[in-house]
């Protein structure tokens, strides 16, 4: 089996989970500049055997648009355009943020590292990945 990769897409950054190659355990992978996606995805493909991106998708609760939802909708289509014999799924992430920042809690992070902007995006792909998994069991 190969792998499956989640994207938490933002303006400045992007949060990436991978699972294992038994697609069992999201795991962080790295949170990058989101200028950096489809090089690092280059590079990372050459590497590593990855079947399918889920990517979330911001929406409100009336499923219209958010501010972040035209954003990631250019960069699936960069996305699709790069790697077009890639399967891409849009998956629902309201509520990953918050929900990454409570875990940052839970694990007892120190206030510090809480802070540092770019560990909320890693455990927000990895929520994002972990309830995709989850849902297709």
């Amino acid at each position: 089996m190969a792998r499956i990769l989640a994207i938490d897409y933002g303006g400045k950054r992007t949060g990436l989970a991978v699972t294992d190659p038994m697609q069992i355990i999201a795991t962080g992978l790295a949170t990058i500049d989101s200028k950096e996606l489809i090089p690092y995805l280059k590079k990372y493909f050459t590497t590593e055997q990855v079947e399918l991106i889920i990517i979330g998708l911001p929406v409100n609760w009336d499923e219209s648009d958010t501010h972040g939802t035209p954003l990631v909708k250019t960069a699936i289509k960069k996305i699709t355009k790069e790697f077009p014999h890639m399967p891409l799924k849009t998956v629902d992430e309201r509520y990953t943020s918050k929900m990454a920042k409570d875990a940052m809690l839970q694990m007892g992070m120190k206030k510090k590292d809480r802070q540092i902007k770019g560990n909320v995006d890693i455990i927000a792909a990895t929520i994002i990945l972990q309830e995709y998994l989850q849902s297709i069991q």
